[in-house]
């Protein structure tokens, strides 16, 4: 009998057990074979290697929580500090100060020791004790050559130390360029680690490096091996009418099937029809390409595809999940010729329940190949000439609007969030060059496909949980308890409150605010906010609900050529169709132990995406922004913080007026209004004030803007030194840090508060800090770069301050964005948007030893935030059943509700993809 992972983890974990040497375990597991023994030797040689078991002194086994150490990831701060997050999801985080991280880096699996709590347990401190596995093996960053050894500067501030180059490490790269460097030694106490340049990228000013530069720093794949393309060579280009009969799918070829999507699409992946019954009711049908006929399990296309997680949309260009030869080709939906696909058909009676559905395997021949554009001249311009050359679709396209607005309407009726925010997109020309940043709206073609694919993720969520079988969901937990405190007291500042009992809340109470807000200069900056107070949505193998749509169940089954999940989940729906609706016992037990591993991969490969598209938007919005140095605008108070004001221009960027720039006044920072009031001059500055500003900085390095304020006069007659509690920035001007603790503080107030360990947000660093033979070196610095996030205003929290100078260094989002819960629509091309984004921009309370990684700023958007905290909650009661009527259902009613989303694009809570627009070849 072989010993599996499960069952000796599980034995170790047994209150009985006391840790036991190989012998031992070999007599209990009655392990007679030598062979099996042998076997059994490796696995426990393998989990010890991977952190799962631990071998003690006296080769004894155990696991580490019985040890009382812990197994988990780092998540590193640009100021040097960390936060353990534990494999066990029901245990807090740990916060590891710079000092007790041995030579770990950000994205390790270590074992971690709790050294510490907090007087009510509620904050851990601990050490790293040993590192299990390395996330960084390699660094992108600039070179800076000093003749007999060199110093690469990373690109990605998390890392806090640059890395030494010695003369044999050069491979050719000379001063300035930007380089991948293979680390070869890892940073110990206060050496430098160090490495050797294997790709020498270019000069960072030369077209193109910019972006590359990106796609290395995050290790995005970009051409496919051999063995994957050869696979793809021999994917079909047409379907055999033989084939068709062979595998029994229900012929959809005489519906009026069309597909809706941007004029620039190459993978066409959904196509959609609609019929009135003689019922009154409506019939849907959602058609999704058949994409796991074509990549096998454990195929080296399911591997790749497993590896990449899903599609990134760059805003020049596009890294794929599968090659084009399917992607562009036998998987995409093009007009008139036949496809393989899994059809999703549902009947809405008045009430807009479902109240019949059917999941099955097709094959369709789309009528047309629409663009949102025509769809939009036809229901709403009413254009002659694009309404005479689809005359025979017309009255389709009419039904159809007419049905996503009843969809609609009733999901907002139920209760679901749907964030109203403008759309922008950076323009750039042949050489990659931002040229133009426009903004997008949300016409009824996105509305109608956003609508209708909501509809059926929610669907075939339901059906498949009914059905028991091993599945993948898109869930969203219910927001912190302290994160929505945070959020009403913010919102009183504004006058609003939101209706809740106790620590929880409806989701139909939030979009009851989002309401009463819009049109309000605040909209943006409260909705924002809302924004952050919500968790991450992520994959699950298990369905627990998702509380932005509020809806009981929810997959992601519509983007199978863009997302794995949608990929896995297209397998186990043709496996569980085309075996009569069940599975065998052991191909049940093997895809429930396999569930679990993809769920994990799919979020993370979701993550590093994100932060792709978002360093690479905010490097585009800065580089747009770089000859307009001197020149004037006008722009809205977007948020107000202890070290600055954050300014949002109407073409989308965001830029910072720090405190230290006004000095007509000096300026205190109130938090509980979130307001900055000139103690001379009583001059109030609130968020959504309009105010006249030039840009007077722009940095390509941190992709970050300053701006000054137009007309403001220096105070000669104070005495007292202008810049309020200072910027927080350090760096060589000196000015920051005043408000900070530890910041170097100039001329500026005393620092109040800072870490007692000396991690104070602001930093110590004056500048670069000297390293190894007497070079700079990035540790220290006061202006290092927190993880890349979207910026925002700031909430209460403990201490604003805390935050200030990662704030500036973090990363603008982008602008306004489409926040729609998600339709399973579109690939990952909202580079700044989503709750799963937002929701995760922590910020920290410098002011307090015991910190929460969810104070841990994922950008300024996450300083700005003031500290929230994202503790463990549970579900709220939505009230009972899914979405359907029938008898599968547990009860009436859905509370369950997707809001639409522009353009399509699942983005915020959802997190699930960009705007259509964004699918390029």
């Amino acid at each position: 009998m072989t010993i599996t992972e499960q069952e000796c983890i599980s034995f170790m974990r047994d209150t009985a057990y006391k840790p036991m040497t190989y012998q031992e375990l070999e007599e209990h597991f009655d392990l007679q074979d030598s062979a099996v023994a042998k076997e059994f030797l490796k696995l426990l040689h393998q989990l010890e290697q991977e952190g799962k078991i631990i071998l003690t002194r006296t080769n004894r086994y155990g696991i580490p929580e019985r040890m009382d150490l812990l197994r988990g990831r780092l998540q590193v701060h640009a100021k040097g500090f960390a936060f353990l997050i534990p494999d066990d999801k029901e245990h807090p985080d740990v916060y590891i100060h710079a000092n007790d991280l041995k030579s770990a880096m950000n994205g390790d699996i270590v074992l971690g020791r709790v050294t510490a709590k907090s007087s009510n347990g509620g904050k851990l401190e601990g050490e790293v004790v040993r590192i299990i596995t390395r996330a960084v093996t390699q660094v992108v960053g600039a070179f800076q050559n000093l003749d007999t050894y060199g110093f690469v500067l990373p690109d990605d501030k998390r890392i806090n130390k640059d890395i030494f180059i010695p003369k044999g490490g050069f491979n050719g790269a000379s001063d300035g360029e930007k380089v991948v460097v293979k680390i070869v030694r890892y940073p110990e106490g206060r050496s430098a680690a160090e490495g050797e340049i294997i790709e020498v990228l270019g000069h960072k000013d030369d077209p193109g490096i910019d972006i590359l530069s990106i796609i290395r720093k995050h290790q995005l794949p970009e051409a496919f091996p051999e063995e994957v393309m050869a696979e793809a060579e021999n994917a079909p280009e047409v379907i055999e009418e033989a084939e068709i009969v062979r595998q029994k799918r229900r012929d959809l070829r005489d519906k009026v099937i069309v597909t809706i999507d941007g004029e620039d699409a190459k993978d066409l992946d959904d196509a959609v029809n609609v019929e009135r019954l003689e019922n009154g009711h409506f019939r849907l049908g959602v058609h999704i390409a058949d994409v796991g006929y074509y990549v096998e399990e454990n195929s080296k296309l399911d591997l790749e595809a497993y590896s990449r997680g899903c599609s990134v949309y760059l805003v020049d260009r596009v890294i794929p999940m599968l090659p084009h030869r399917l992607s562009n080709g036998i998987c995409s939906l093009n007009p008139r010729v036949d496809r393989f696909t899994l059809s999703c058909e549902m009947e809405f009676n008045e009430q807009m329940k479902v109240v019949k559905h059917d999941v099955f395997t097709s094959v369709i021949r789309t009528k047309e190949r629409m663009t949102y554009t025509n769809v939009r001249k036809i229901l709403q311009e009413e254009d002659p000439e694009v309404t005479e050359r689809y005359a025979d679709l017309v009255q389709t396209f009419k039904d159809m609007e007419e049905l996503a607005m009843r969809l609609r309407n009733n999901r907002m009726r139920r209760g679901a969030v749907d964030f109203d925010f403008v759309e922008s997109k950076v323009i750039v020309d042949e050489a990659g060059k931002a040229v133009d940043i426009v903004k997008r709206d949300r016409s009824i073609a996105e509305q109608i496909i956003e609508e209708f694919m909501l509809a059926a993720n929610e669907t075939v969520a339901e059906h498949f949980h009914w059905m028991k079988v091993p599945f993948l969901y898109r869930i969203h937990e219910d927001p912190d308890p302290e994160k929505l405190s945070n959020f009403m007291a913010f919102i009183a500042n504004f006058g609003y409150t939101v209706k809740g009992k106790g620590n929880t809340i409806h989701p139909r109470a939030l979009q009851s605010l989002l309401e009463d807000i819009k049109g309000t200069k605040e909209q943006t900056v409260v909705s924002t906010m809302m924004l952050r107070s919500m968790k991450q949505a992520k994959y699950d193998a298990e369905s627990t609900g998702h509380f932005g749509l509020a809806a009981e169940f929810y997959s992601h089954f519509t983007s199978p050529i863009r997302r794995y999940p949608d990929l896995v989940i297209h397998r186990v729906m043709r496996e569980v169709i085309e075996n009569g609706g069940a599975l065998t016992p052991k191909r049940q037990e093997y895809l429930a132990s396999r569930m679990p591993d993809i769920a994990q991969q799919s979020s993370e490969r979701e993550r590093v995406a994100v932060d792709a598209e978002r360093d690479v938007e905010a490097l585009k919005k800065a580089e747009y922004m770089l000859d307009k140095v001197g020149e004037e605008f006008t722009g809205m108070i977007s948020s107000v913080t202890s070290f600055g004001m954050f300014i949002e221009l109407e073409n989308s960027v965001e830029g910072l007026i720090r405190l230290s720039a006004m000095n007509d006044d000096y300026y205190h920072f109130h938090e509980q209004h979130m307001a900055l009031i000139g103690e001379r001059t009583s001059k109030i500055y609130r968020i959504g004030d309009e105010v006249k500003i030039r840009v007077s900085k722009v940095s390509m390095d941190d992709h970050t803007v300053d701006f000054e304020m137009v007309d403001m006069k220096p105070n000669r007659r104070e005495g007292r030194p202008s810049g309020g509690f200072g910027d927080g920035r350090g760096g060589k001007d000196k000015r920051g840090g005043g408000f900070e603790g530890r910041g170097k503080g100039g001329k500026g107030r005393p620092g109040k508060g800072g870490d007692s360990r000396g991690t104070s947000s602001a930093g110590a660093g004056k500048g670069r800090a000297k390293d190894r033979n007497g070079t700079k070196n990035t540790s220290g610095q006061a202006n290092a770069n927190p993880e890349q996030g979207q910026r925002g205003p700031a909430t209460q929290s403990a201490s604003s301050a805390g935050s200030s100078n990662s704030s500036k260094r973090g990363k603008s989002t982008g602008g306004k964005r489409s926040f729609g819960f998600g339709s399973g629509k579109g690939g990952y091309g909202a580079p700044s948007g989503g709750v799963e984004q937002a929701s995760e921009l922590r910020g920290v309370d410098s002011n307090t030893r015991f910190r929460s990684r969810e104070d841990l700023g994922k950008g300024d958007g996450a300083n700005r935030s003031g500290g929230i905290n994202e503790g463990k909650s549970g579900r709220n009661k939505k009230g009972k059943g899914g979405i359907f009527t029938g008898a599968s259902a547990q009860s009436g009613p859905s509370k369950s509700s997707t809001p639409s989303s522009k353009k399509r694009s699942d983005t915020v809570i959802e997190g699930d993809g960009g705007s259509r627009k964004k699918k390029k070849k």
